[in-house]
């Protein structure tokens, strides 16, 4: 199974080639992992609780010349547990006069490239879950109208995402498995991909395996219910003498029925060198006549 943590950390260890990839990844991280807008002027900052996220962040503002400060402690008041004793803390990336020129990163005019590392360094800071049952990815906003352009954007992409409220947040999320796989595609996690797709493999042949299980033993518990039905009828006709008094077809019918009253339709009808559906008429025909006989003192 995909763990979040490993899927993190193979996005950390990326290295981008490209300068200006490098310059889109870290506008993707500072786009979804902005810290509060109480920053000074001319800085911009990068709140997360993830260590390689902070890691690669100062690792992309270091190799594009931008100075940066952390990770350092930097929890918020409004976060339960952001200070809790022994609870997960947030980290503080400070990137100085940062704002303006990673902000002015265009979406519209990037390179495919760039487009993709900007989504890479928006995945680092992404909420993650990938457990057996479900997968869920989300990315939680202060305001709407930043987590609307990142819809836009991945929809741009090929990944449909929804948009919801949560305690004042705007959360953009995805569910589906496949957009799942597009994004980590996208960004680079192939063994990621990998571990998710052979995962979802898994789940789909044990669904798959479990509903041919059912439907062999619904078959089994129908054949053997039939079964039950047509010999019941078979010692009625027999018990009244009727059974003698019909055709050869039918008494040939019966007797397989007792020699085999385990097996199913197509072996019977082996048996006689009939069809499946000529045997399963003169069964019928046999409960048919057994419901028609008067019980003995009737």
């Amino acid at each position: 199974m995909l763990v979040a943590a490993e899927l993190k950390g193979e996005l950390a260890r990326i290295q981008p080639a490209r300068a200006c990839c490098r310059r889109a990844e870290l506008a993707g991280l500072l786009f979804t992992g902005s810290e509060a807008p109480d920053a000074s002027p001319g800085a911009a900052g990068i709140r997360t609780l993830d260590h390689a996220t902070a890691r690669v962040a100062v690792q992309l503002a270091g190799a594009i010349g931008l100075p940066a400060e952390g990770p350092m402690p930097g929890g918020s008041p409004h976060i339960p547990g952001a200070h809790a004793p022994g609870g997960r803390h947030h980290l503080r990336v400070r990137l100085a006069d940062a704002a303006d020129d990673l902000a002015a990163f265009s979406w519209a005019d990037a390179k495919a490239c760039d487009q993709r590392a900007f989504l890479r360094g928006a995945l680092l800071n992404a909420s993650i879950s990938l457990g057996p049952a479900s997968t869920h990815l989300e990315f939680v906003f202060r305001d709407r109208p930043r987590a609307r352009e990142l819809l836009a954007r991945l929809r741009s992409v090929g990944v449909h995402g929804k948009l919801l409220p949560r305690r004042g947040r705007a959360v953009v999320y995805l569910k589906g498995q496949e957009e799942v796989a597009t994004l980590l595609r996208l960004t680079g996690a192939n063994r990621a991909l990998l571990d998710f797709e052979a995962g979802r493999v898994a789940r789909d042949v044990r669904n798959r395996l479990n509903r041919l299980l059912n439907a062999e033993e619904a078959n089994v518990d129908r054949t053997v219910r039939a079964a039950d039905r047509q010999l019941h009828a078979i010692a009625q006709l027999a018990a009244s003498g009727e059974l003698e008094q019909l055709p050869e077809a039918l008494r040939d019918a019966a007797g397989q029925r007792r020699r085999q009253p385990d097996a199913d339709l197509e072996t019977l009808a082996t048996s006689l060198g009939i069809s499946r559906s000529a045997m399963n008429h003169r069964l019928r025909r046999l409960v048919a006549l057994a419901a028609d006989v008067q019980p003995e003192g009737g």
